[in-house]
Parts: C-alpha cells; sequence; structure tokens
C-alpha cells in the first residue's frame, strides 16, 4: 500500500523520503527497486532496523538508517515525503502527537507530502497488546492541521499473517507553507 500511496500522489524516485518507523519493513528494497536513490528510514528500535539492513545486503549502505523517537527526533535536514504506515496511531498522548507534528514541520520541506496510515474508525483498539487510537481523514486532518491540506484519502483492510482484518485509513496530506 506504501507504494500505492506513493503512486496515487504521483510521487517518483526522484524525491527524498523518511519512512518514520520503518523498522524491518521491506519497503526500502522496494524504493531502491523503483529507483529512489535518497532514503531515509527511521525507528526507535535498532534490532528492527538491524533486519531490514541485513535483508538489503550490499544495498543497505544506499540507505541512511536512523535509530531514534520520533517524538524526540532532530532531524538534520528536510524532505520531500514523509510516509507513516502505523506508528501514529500509537502515540496516544497529546504531547506525544505534538511532538511528533513538531518533528513533522521540521523534517517535511514546504510543499512537501505526508502519507499516513493509522487504524480506522473500525480498526483494532490495540495492538501488539498496546493502546492505540482510531482516525478517520477529518480527524487525522485536525491533528495536523495548517499547514497541511488533505490531497486524498482511502481505506486498507490489511490482512495480518495471522490471517485477521485490519482497517486501516491512509491519508495524503500536502505541505502548503512554512509553519
Amino acid at each position: 500500500m506504501s507504494l500505492v500511496a506513493l503512486d496515487r500522489m504521483g510521487l517518483g524516485a526522484d524525491a527524498s523520503i523518511v519512512d518514520v518507523g520503518g523498522g524491518a519493513s521491506r519497503l526500502p528494497a522496494a524504493l531502491l527497486a523503483r529507483g529512489f536513490r535518497d532514503i531515509t528510514i527511521l525507528d526507535i528500535a535498532a534490532s528492527a532496523l538491524d533486519a531490514a539492513r541485513e535483508r538489503l545486503g550490499e544495498a543497505r549502505d544506499e540507505v541512511d538508517w536512523q535509530v531514534a523517537d520520533v517524538t524526540a527526533w532532530n532531524p538534520a535536514r528536510t524532505f520531500d515525503i514523509w510516509h507513516d504506515r502505523a506508528v501514529f496511531h500509537f502515540l496516544t498522548e497529546q504531547w506525544q502527537r505534538d511532538a511528533y507534528r513538531k518533528t513533522l514541520l521540521q523534517a517535511l520541506k514546504p510543499g512537501g507530502t505526508l502519507i499516513i496510515a493509522t487504524f480506522a474508525l473500525d480498526g483494532p483498539e490495540r495492538c501488539s497488546g498496546l493502546p492505540v487510537r482510531r482516525y478517520d481523514p477529518e480527524m487525522l486532518a485536525a491533528e495536523f492541521g495548517p499547514p497541511f491540506e488533505i490531497a486524498g484519502d482511502w481505506q486498507e483492510d490489511h490482512v495480518t499473517p495471522w490471517g485477521s482484518v485490519q482497517h486501516f485509513c491512509w491519508c495524503a496530506f500536502r505541505r502548503t507553507e512554512a509553519a
């Protein structure tokens, strides 16, 4: 779905991307295969990043791996795309969401695209034993507010490795100006 989101928004390989909560994801390999060359993967778990790095083999050096909590990360640069599949819904406290938004504003260029996927309103109330917040597009728009304008939204019925279905809300926002 992450690649589908990039396609829906017309985002190509010339864009810089940060994947927030990328962990052991297979997304870096898929991005490299599509020709992306400016890829940063951010995750709080070094072991998860190590798994993704190992899977990439020699191509691992083509990716910038960042071990950090997104709510405390101080990005050294800005990006064209901020991609988050399933981190934001774990931020159940307002201070966490405020810190996330502050980091997002530091990291995403004006004119950039925020792609975010959270559990939908009919999604699970817990994940990996942790409570989550569920969203619809309007609720996500309210969380991010100006300078973000919604550019698209869609639903996903994600089938877990255990065969259960989790409903996700995907949204894409354009950053219209510096905050």
